[in-house]
């Protein structure tokens, strides 16, 4: 057995503002992909990789107990799987941003849920919604609270524009250039990032009516504004945009920010060689960068590996 593979995501721009109902644009990242799998003798990665799908089998059953209208799962054909030597084979880097929870969460509905959406049918806004709801409550065994975003935009493997909570709708956005200079790329921070932990300090700091203030006036403001500018093709307002928020992110979110790149985060609004940005709930894992000329921010990221995602 194999199943069909599911793709990492990069959410753009969002990433916190979600949570308080500023735009977000999520897309699908192939470079990383899972499949459910199944051998004989299961050792290493695979075996941790079927333990924790029983717990996560656990998890299903007690969501499924405690809202029987909202998703049914065929939990004896996946305990007969887990059996049988059923693992969820990934190259998603996990605790990097990239969603390696969602592209799991994906794989399972799509195999075991009962009268499941598919792709196929015409994605009215209420079922998009209702997937959304499905995957948050699948999603919350991983993070404790998830938006379902994640799980969505691998399970589509479509753009995600997102108006806000109730808001969401798949979306086009402009072809790349592959002879264009700037780039958005993923940078390497070395280190996992814990999602749980991040999301913690947030809402801590989402007490102090300044930080409030700020995320509001200035974060949600920027985020939108990246969002429109991005998904119309407006290049010159995006890098401008990107600017400011990457300023707001480095004044208001250094916990986020592995306290080793505080100082190239500042060179890049200091020089405009690029600009950095959180990708996911920071801490670690994947940082995200924009850049209107890729060989200038290579020469002034030198010795840090740079992974294109889309060029402009």
């Amino acid at each position: 057995m194999k199943g069909p593979l599911f793709y990492s995501k990069i959410l753009l721009f969002g990433e916190y503002g979600i949570i308080k109902d500023s735009r977000g644009l999520s897309i699908p990242y192939n470079f990383f992909k899972g499949a459910l799998k199944k051998q004989d003798h299961l050792e290493g990665a695979a075996m941790e990789s079927n333990r924790n799908l029983r717990r996560f089998a656990g998890h299903l059953e007690a969501m499924q107990a405690e809202s029987p209208g909202l998703v049914q799962f065929d939990l004896e054909a996946l305990k007969n799987d887990l059996d049988e030597g059923m693992f969820f084979d990934s190259s998603i880097p996990q605790g990097y941003g990239v969603g390696s929870s969602g592209a799991l969460v994906a794989a399972i509905y799509d195999r075991y849920a009962r009268e499941k959406i598919t792709v196929l049918e015409n994605l009215t806004r209420e079922k998009l919604l209702k997937l959304k709801e499905v995957f948050s409550a699948m999603e919350s065994f991983f993070h404790g609270k998830s938006s379902g975003l994640d799980p969505l935009n691998s399970y589509l493997s479509l753009p995600i524009l997102i108006h806000s909570k109730d808001d969401i709708e798949s979306t086009s956005i402009p072809s790349q250039n592959p002879d264009g200079k700037g780039a958005v790329f993923l940078l390497d921070s070395g280190t996992v990032g814990e999602t749980a932990p991040m999301v913690q300090i947030f809402m801590e700091k989402m007490k102090h009516e300044g930080f409030r203030n700020v995320l509001k006036d200035q974060f949600v403001r920027y985020t939108d504004a990246c969002v429109e500018d991005f998904i119309s093709g407006n290049v010159k307002s995006l890098f401008g945009n990107i600017k400011k928020l990457s300023h707001v992110v480095l004044d208001h979110f250094k916990p986020m920010i592995p306290s080793e790149f505080h100082q190239l985060w500042e060179q890049g609004i200091q020089t405009n060689a690029y600009y950095l940005k959180l990708c996911g709930s920071g801490g670690g894992g994947y940082i995200l960068g924009f850049t209107e000329d890729l060989e200038k921010a290579r020469e002034a990221l030198k010795g840090h590996r740079l992974e294109v995602v889309y060029n402009f």
